[in-house]
C-alpha cells in the first residue's frame, strides 16, 4: 500500500508540473487587455480594427497625423467610425484602398463622407461593382481626387514616419488581389509591412526589385492568412518578429490556412489574429514595440 501511495504522489506531481508548464506557455502567448484611448505622445499607434473577415487598419503618428488602410465590409462603417472617434480623431490625412474588393473598401464611402480627408490612394484598376462605384461617388461628392499608387512611391505620414509603396509593380494582373497596394512604414528603428491581399506574383515582383528593403518587424499577413500569398521566399526576406492576421472566426474560406500558420511557426514568428484577440493595438516609440488587445 505504501508503494501505491508513493506512485500516486509521483504521478500527481508529474501532471501538476505539466499543467503548470502549460499555463506558463499560455501566459507567455497572451496579450494584455487595455481600454481604447489615445496613446502617449511620442508613440506611433497601429490599430488592427476587428471587422471580421475583412481589413481595416488605422495608423496615428506621434504628432497626430493619421492614415486608414482599408475600410472593412459594407456593414462596417459605423464600427470603424466609432473606433476612430474614440481616439479623438476627426481627420484622416491619408486613406488607402489597397484594392477594390468589398472586404477592403466596403465602408470606404461611409469613411469619406464622415471624416475630413486629405489624400486618397488606390491602385489604377476599376471594378464593376456597386461597392466600387459608391466609393467613387463619395470621392466626387467630397470634391476629392484619387491618387493612383504604385511601387516606388515614397512620402511621409509625419516627421520621422516614412511610407514606401512597394506594390503594385505591374499595370495588369489577372487577379485583383495582385493590384494590392503594399506599404512599408518606418518609424525610427521599427518597421511595419502592410500587404493587402497580395499574392505570390506580387511577392515575386517585390523580391526581384533590388531597390526594395522588405524587412520589417511586423507583417500584416496578406489575404487573411491565405496560402495564395506569404511564400517562404517572401517571409524570409521580411523576417518579421510579429505577424497580424485580420480574419473572421469560423469563416467559410478556412482562413488562416494551415500552410501559412505552419510557415510562420517555422520562422519563429509570433502570430496574432483579430479572430482570437479582437482589436489589436501595436505601439512603437521608434525603438520598442508593444502589442495589446483593446476594447
Amino acid at each position: 500500500m505504501q508503494h501505491s501511495n508513493v506512485g500516486s504522489k509521483k504521478l500527481c506531481n508529474k501532471y501538476f508540473i505539466i499543467l503548470l508548464l502549460g499555463l506558463l506557455l499560455l501566459s507567455a502567448c497572451s496579450i494584455e487587455i487595455d481600454t481604447l484611448q489615445p496613446a502617449d505622445d511620442g508613440l506611433l499607434e497601429i490599430h488592427f480594427i476587428d471587422t471580421g473577415q475583412s481589413d481595416s487598419i488605422f495608423i496615428k503618428s506621434p504628432d497626430g497625423k493619421s492614415m486608414l488602410i482599408d475600410a472593412g465590409n459594407n456593414d462596417d462603417g459605423q464600427t470603424i467610425i466609432d473606433y476612430i472617434e474614440r481616439l479623438n480623431v476627426h481627420r484622416l490625412d491619408f486613406v488607402v484602398g489597397t484594392h477594390p474588393h468589398e472586404d477592403h473598401i466596403g465602408a470606404m464611402d461611409d469613411i469619406i463622407e464622415h471624416f475630413d480627408i486629405g489624400k486618397i490612394l488606390m491602385p489604377k484598376v476599376t471594378a464593376n461593382t456597386k461597392t466600387f462605384k459608391d466609393v467613387l461617388l463619395a470621392v466626387k461628392d467630397k470634391g476629392l481626387k484619387v491618387t493612383s499608387a504604385r511601387g516606388g512611391m515614397e512620402f511621409s505620414l509625419d516627421e520621422g514616419v516614412n511610407i514606401d509603396i512597394l506594390a503594385p509593380n505591374s499595370s495588369s494582373y489577372e487577379s485583383l488581389n495582385n493590384y494590392s497596394i503594399v506599404i512599408k512604414l518606418t518609424y525610427g528603428n521599427t518597421s511595419f509591412l502592410f500587404t493587402g491581399d497580395a499574392e505570390k506574383i506580387s511577392e515575386e515582383e517585390m523580391l526581384k526589385n533590388e531597390n526594395y528593403n522588405l524587412s520589417a518587424d511586423v507583417l500584416k499577413v496578406a489575404h487573411h492568412g491565405s496560402s495564395s500569398g506569404t511564400t517562404k521566399e517572401f517571409l524570409s526576406a521580411v523576417s518579421p518578429k510579429y505577424a497580424v492576421i485580420c480574419v473572421g472566426s469560423d469563416n467559410t474560406y478556412g482562413h488562416p490556412h494551415k500552410e501559412t500558420l505552419e510557415l510562420l511557426s517555422d520562422y519563429g514568428v509570433q502570430v496574432y489574429t483579430t479572430a482570437d484577440n479582437g482589436n489589436i493595438l501595436i505601439t512603437s516609440d521608434g525603438q520598442n514595440i508593444e502589442i495589446k488587445r483593446v476594447k
